[in-house]
């Protein structure tokens, strides 16, 4: 993998992970709803999971340089 490619996707997924972790963190310190219609509980467990799992695959981008 180029350099360029790996930088600009893990770039991204860092990106993403870190703003919905940072989302996640605001909506559950202000008692709002992470996801509308959802149990509280289940969009939180659903959010975090998915942004860990962004973070990760950032990481293993940056690990092809």
């Amino acid at each position: 993998m180029e350099n360029g490619p790996a930088i600009f996707a893990g770039m991204v997924f860092c990106l993403f992970g870190g703003g919905l972790s940072a989302w996640i963190a605001t909506s559950v310190r202000r008692h709002r709803p992470v996801a509308h219609g959802v149990s509280q509980v289940a969009s939180v467990t659903v959010a975090s999971l998915v942004s860990l799992a962004s973070l990760v695959v950032g990481v293993w981008c940056f690990t092809w340089l």
